[in-house]
C-alpha cells in the first residue's frame, strides 16, 4: 500500500481524462502521508508547524540540533540528515540559507539526492540563484524525481500566520500537487513558468523590498529631523501616495508599530545578511542578462556595508538606525 501511496502523487499529473475521477480519490488517500521538512530557522519552524496544524506528519532535519527539539515536541519525527528524510518521505520540503546550502542539502554525502524515492516531489523554498535551481531540477530528473523552486514573500510574521506568497516554478502539471502543501503555509500560491521563474520573481521582489525600505528610512529621517511627529508622519505616508509595505506594515521606527522588528531592538524578522545574498543574487542576473538596476546596486552596497558594522543580524529595516548613527546620532 505505501508503494502506491508513494506513486500516487507522481502519476495524478499524467492520468488520461477519462480517469480523472480516480485519480483525484487515489490523491486524497494520499493526502495526509509524511511529508519531509528540511531547514528549521526563522522560517522553517513555522512553515513546518503549519503542516503539522493541517494534520500532516513530518519528518524533519536541520544542521543545528537545538532548532528541532520544538518541532519533536510537537509531534515531528526527527532524523539527522536530509538523506534520511528522503527515505521515509516522498514530498519534501526545503528551507535553506543560501545556494552552497541547497547543492549541499540535495546533493552533498547525505543528501536528499542519495535516498530520494522515484516520484518524489521536493520543493525548495529557499531564495536562491535561478542556475541552482535549475542544476537541481536536472539532478533530481535523473534520479526519477520532480523538483520544483517556491520560494516565498511575507516574512516571519506571514510564516506563523500560514499567509505566505509562494512564487512557483517547474513542471505545469506537477503544480497541483506542490499547491495542495503549499497552501497548508500560504495564502497566496502562484504559478510562474518553468523551473528558476519562481525564483527571478523572488529576486525582482526583494530587490524592490529593499529600495522601498531603504526609501522609507530615509524618509522617516528627515520627517523626524524637520520636527515631525513618527507615528504621525507614519499615519500620513500611509494615506498618501508614498504608502508602501515598508511603510504601513513594517515601519523601520521604533515606536511607531507593534509586533515588528523595529519594536524589538530589530531583533527576529528577516536579516540584513539574508537581504545582502538576495540583493548579490539580483546583481548577477542583472548583470548576466545586462539589465540597468542603479537603484539595486545601490540598496545592495548599503546593506552590505551594514554587514559590515555590525548589522548582520539584526532585520533589514535596522538600515533606519544605521542612517540614525551614520548621521551621529
Amino acid at each position: 500500500m505505501a508503494a502506491v501511496l508513494r506513486g500516487s502523487r507522481y502519476l495524478v499529473g499524467r492520468c488520461s481524462k477519462h480517469v480523472d475521477s480516480v485519480c483525484v480519490s487515489t490523491r486524497s488517500m494520499a493526502s495526509k502521508t509524511q511529508v519531509g521538512f528540511i531547514g528549521l530557522g526563522n522560517m522553517g519552524n513555522p512553515m513546518a508547524k503549519n503542516l503539522l496544524k493541517h494534520g500532516y506528519p513530518v519528518i524533519a532535519t536541520d544542521v543545528f540540533p537545538e532548532s528541532c527539539k520544538e518541532m519533536q515536541e510537537l509531534g515531528a519525527q526527527i532524523v539527522d540528515n536530509p538523506a534520511e528524510v528522503a527515505d521515509k518521505a516522498d514530498r519534501i520540503i526545503t528551507m535553506l540559507p543560501s545556494s552552497p546550502n541547497v547543492i549541499d542539502v540535495y546533493t552533498g554525502p547525505n543528501g536528499i539526492l542519495k535516498k530520494v524515492k522515484k516520484g518524489s516531489l521536493l520543493i525548495d523554498s529557499s531564495t536562491i540563484d535561478p542556475s541552482v535551481s535549475k542544476e537541481m531540477a536536472a539532478a533530481a530528473e535523473k534520479m526519477g524525481a520532480v523538483f520544483m523552486d517556491a520560494p516565498v514573500s511575507g516574512g516571519v510574521g506571514a510564516a506563523s500566520s500560514g499567509k505566505l506568497t509562494f512564487m512557483v516554478g517547474g513542471a505545469e502539471e506537477e503544480f497541483t500537487a506542490a499547491k495542495e502543501l503549499l497552501s497548508c503555509m500560504g495564502a497566496n500560491v502562484v504559478y510562474c513558468g518553468q523551473v528558476g521563474t519562481g525564483q527571478a520573481a523572488k529576486i525582482c521582489n526583494n530587490m524592490l523590498l529593499a529600495i522601498g525600505m531603504i526609501g522609507t528610512s530615509e524618509t522617516m529621517n528627515l520627517g523626524i529631523r524637520l520636527g515631525l511627529d513618527p507615528k504621525l508622519l507614519a499615519k500620513i505616508l500611509n494615506m498618501s501616495s508614498g504608502r508602501c509595505w515598508s511603510s504601513d506594515t513594517y515601519n523601520p521606527v521604533p515606536g511607531v508599530m507593534e509586533g515588528v522588528p523595529s519594536g524589538n531592538n530589530y531583533q527576529g524578522g528577516f536579516g540584513t545578511q539574508l537581504m545582502a545574498k538576495d540583493l548579490g543574487l539580483a546583481q548577477n542576473t542583472a548583470t548576466s542578462t545586462k539589465t540597468p538596476v542603479p537603484l539595486g546596486s545601490l540598496a545592495h552596497q548599503m546593506y552590505r556595508m551594514m554587514c559590515a558594522r555590525g548589522y548582520a543580524n539584526k532585520d533589514f529595516s535596522s538600515v533606519f538606525q544605521f542612517l540614525r548613527e551614520e548621521e551621529g546620532q
